[in-house]
């Protein structure tokens, strides 16, 4: 018998949070050990298998539940001195009752006291009264004696577990759980949200294996005040379009923030753009229509109050030049819905009216999470009704997806470009292999692709030695928050990166793929690179209309490319066709093409590479500007061969063009 409420979510999810603070430099206390991969046992093919995790994975999964696990119901209590909600990273108590259900709980069971592993919350600890985090436990149920340890693999990082020592709680009677009880208090979550949770796990027999309430408390976290004000614009335009930009306000951990009464300025630099006045940020944000007027390259510089913005780059082209549209998306990020931060409503509303973005998709893994996605399927039809209400053609546009979470060939996340689709769990054996996977996909008759990420290593690599199926994966994730995967002269290369796995070894091997970069965000907060830090990720697409069809159309020509999360507009062409293309060199098998490069950051450029199968073949050094352009007339073009372009700015953020591939047929 399979109990829906089991959970592998306390240390799968502590680890990639862990991964993810390691990889932007924060400091954590790791008791398990995260700054070091766990001993794997040797097998055969793939190398980068996982086998440890996935059998302990397979072995949860597969363990009987007691009818006594996950019984009973829990809420949270607040004193009349307290708000009915949190802020975020301010301290705080929170009190939580536990009342046993109809089989009570077994001497040697346990109550799990989980919180989520993402995010600021304390550690919940029993031992040092005067620390942050301490957790008083009583009750008035007689001969309840019981003692209090960390929740183990279980509960991950963030968990007390309260084992029965004395007489068996009987039904309805309670356990106090007094999380912040000393004069510390405890810290919740840095990161906004609305329903942030308290899980309680019920061990009622006793043998470790627990069940959660599926109404475990909650309590909203609200953001603090704004620290930042953000702006964006759209990237490429012609002269006389509108176009639209966002003001939005954060906190300073990323939250959107309140509102604001401050009188907003914009301005133009230089003159060329006509904006709006009068625009008000009540609601913590606002979208406005910028009329171009004049070619060239132009930013927006905004102020509200005190807070200052500078957009990305705007290029207005002249008449008859190429203004095809760059719609920036984060293709790749997670919920609570699995092992991240807030709702899916949320993480939608963050991406349109914060971050500003042009496309998005929510990708939840399969099988991580207190309530997983793969036998949840109310959470799954959750996903999918916010990704069609937040739709909207030629103005934003939600794609529905997942994560394929496989810990022996890699994870992929998986694109639905309609309003159709299932969860193919990697958990499944029907799905266990990319192969069975596409197979599914293909069976199906969804419009749909994949897409390998953290392929270099990170939380696990992919298995290059399976070739990606060209009808649904022509384009893979180069970088993200774990780092880059290019390859390993890569600014911000991923952690645990394994030797021959990078995507130009990828490349090498004769795939023919795009790039794309996604944020991989956990805490919420999509589109929005972490702040002072270079690694992120966003896919800039080339489409000739923000639609759903018009965003696949350019992903499988691989008119893409890919930052570290900065909006940097790059342009590459050779003979006049767009990054991506293929190149028919005939019988010849050489010839020498002329290559056209224009790249506009967010911060002065201090070179631009083009590279090939050999490495790095040219290194163009930039001038402590924002803006490099240039032309190279003799470029060879040797069948078997690739070339893309790689922009690196003096702050660390990277742009790289998806390969131009030159072909003998």
């Amino acid at each position: 018998m399979r109990n829906a409420r089991r959970s592998e979510f306390g240390f799968e999810a502590f680890w990639l949070a862990c991964r993810a603070a390691v990889s932007i430099g924060l400091m954590v206390t790791v008791g398990l050990g995260c700054a070091e991969r766990e001993a794997e046992p040797k097998r055969s093919e793939p190398k980068t298998a996982r086998w440890q995790r996935l059998e302990r994975l397979q072995a949860l999964r597969d363990r009987v539940r007691h009818p006594a696990d996950g019984g009973g119901r829990a809420w949270l209590e607040r004193t009349a001195d307290q708000l009915p909600y949190a802020i975020s990273a301010t301290p705080d108590r929170f009190e939580i009752v536990f009342e046993a259900g109809p089989l009570g709980i077994a001497r040697g069971g346990s109550i799990l006291f989980q919180l989520p592993q993402i995010g600021g919350w304390s550690i919940p600890q029993a031992d040092r009264p005067q620390a942050r985090g301490y957790t008083r436990v009583e009750s008035t149920a007689d001969g309840f004696e019981f003692e209090t340890g960390d929740g183990g693999p279980a509960g991950g990082q963030k968990s007390l577990a309260i084992r029965v020592t004395g007489r068996p709680l009987r039904s309805e009677q309670r356990v106090r759980i007094r999380y912040g009880a000393g004069p510390g208090l405890a810290l919740p979550d840095r990161y906004a949200e609305s329903d942030a949770r308290f899980w309680i796990g019920v061990d009622g027999d006793g043998d470790g294996a627990y069940g959660y309430l599926e109404d475990s408390p909650a309590i909203e976290v609200r953001a603090g005040p704004a620290t930042q004000l953000l702006a964006s614009v759209s990237s490429v335009a012609a002269v006389g379009a509108l176009v639209r930009g966002t003001l939005s306000l954060i906190d300073s951990h990323r939250n959107a923030a309140s509102g604001s009464t401050e009188k907003i300025t914009l301005r133009s630099v230089p003159e060329g753009l006509r904006l709006p006045s009068g625009l008000s940020l009540d609601d913590g944000s606002t979208q406005f229509e910028v009329e171009t007027t004049a070619p060239g390259v132009f930013r927006i510089h905004a102020s509200a109050g005190s807070l200052r913005a500078v957009s990305n780059p705007l290029v207005v082209a002249a008449a008859g030049a190429d203004a095809t549209p760059i719609f920036w998306g984060d293709l790749h990020g997670h919920s609570a819905f699995s092992d991240g931060t807030g709702t899916p409503e949320a993480y939608f509303r963050y991406a349109r009216d914060t971050a500003g973005l042009d496309v998005v998709a929510l990708t939840d893994h399969d099988h991580l999470g207190v309530q997983r996605l793969d036998e949840s399927p109310g959470r799954w039809q959750t996903i999918r009704a916010h990704t069609q209400s937040f739709h909207q053609p030629h103005r934003f546009v939600t794609l529905l997806g997942f994560e394929w979470t496989n810990w022996v060939y890699g994870h992929r996340h998986v694109l639905y470009f309609d309003d159709r689709g299932d969860v193919f769990s990697a958990m499944n054996p029907s799905f266990e292999t990319p192969q069975l996977l596409w197979g599914a996909l293909r069976s199906s008759g969804a419009s749909a692709l994949t897409f390998a990420h953290h392929s270099a290593g990170g939380p696990i690599a992919t298995d290059w030695s399976i070739p990606p199926d060209p009808q649904f994966e022509p384009v893979t994730e180069v970088v993200s928050i774990h780092g880059s995967s290019e390859s390993p002269d890569a600014p911000t290369v991923i952690k645990n990166s394994v030797a021959g796995n990078f995507v130009r070894d990828a490349l090498d091997r004769g795939y023919r793929l795009g790039f794309v970069g996604s944020g991989d965000t956990h805490d919420g907060h999509p589109g929005v690179t972490q702040v002072g830090y270079a690694s992120g990720g966003l896919a800039a697409i080339a489409a000739t209309r923000l639609t759903r069809d018009g965003v696949l159309e350019a992903l499988r020509a691989r008119r893409v490319y890919a930052t570290s999360g900065q909006r940097i507009v790059l342009r590459a062409q050779l003979n006049g066709r767009p990054m991506g293309s293929s190149f028919d060199l005939g019988a010849a098998k050489r010839e020498t093409g002329r290559l056209r490069v224009s790249a506009f950051g967010t911060a002065p450029i201090v070179r631009i590479d083009l590279v090939g199968s050999s490495g790095v073949i040219e290194s163009i050094a930039g001038s402590d500007g924002e803006e490099l352009q240039f032309q190279r007339p003799g470029i060879e073009m040797r069948a078997g061969d690739y070339l893309y372009v790689r922009v690196v700015q003096d702050d660390g953020a990277t742009a790289w063009s998806s390969p131009f591939f030159f072909e003998a047929r």
